[in-house]
């Protein structure tokens, strides 16, 4: 009886500074991206979004980052990468990207996938895993500038 509590009492003392030092359990834990409602395309063909993101040190080994795509009819872009902070703590993201060949991305709706992707490098070799995506309609406007 008196190990159970001596266990119980340890496991008191544990849960309260974890809590201490990292917020509410749980709360650190939320993986979660999303893309504005809005994006950019400067005359040069340079299509910029943003948008925020959040995850925890829980993604394990190995960096993540948060990718982005627009797409307008046919046509789909892969519009840069940030390396995430996993802290816990909701960070703002911007990607930039200028198409090298192809059509100009033109100003109008459009949709934006952005994706917080994890390398996960336990194994050694770099495996990538999804944390969380956001996928909707956007406006593209043309920069000012």
């Amino acid at each position: 009886m008196r190990g159970s509590l001596v266990a119980a009492g340890v496991v008191a003392i544990g849960g309260a500074l974890l809590t201490s030092a990292t917020g509410p359990v749980g709360a650190a834990d939320v993986q979660a991206v999303s893309a504005a409602p809005t994006g950019t395309v400067s005359r040069d063909g340079t299509v910029t979004l943003s948008g925020t993101y959040r995850c925890s040190s829980l993604s394990g080994p190995g960096p993540v980052f948060v990718s982005s795509t627009v797409g307008a009819g046919e046509m789909r872009r892969g519009i840069g990468g940030t390396v995430a902070t996993c802290d816990g703590v909701e960070h703002s993201w911007v990607n930039q990207d200028k198409p090298v060949h192809g059509a100009l991305m033109p100003p109008g709706p459009a949709e934006v996938e952005a994706t917080l992707v994890h390398l996960d490098t336990s194994s050694g070799l770099p495996m990538p895993s999804i944390i969380a995506t956001d996928r909707h309609g956007i406006e593209l406007r043309p920069a000012k500038g």
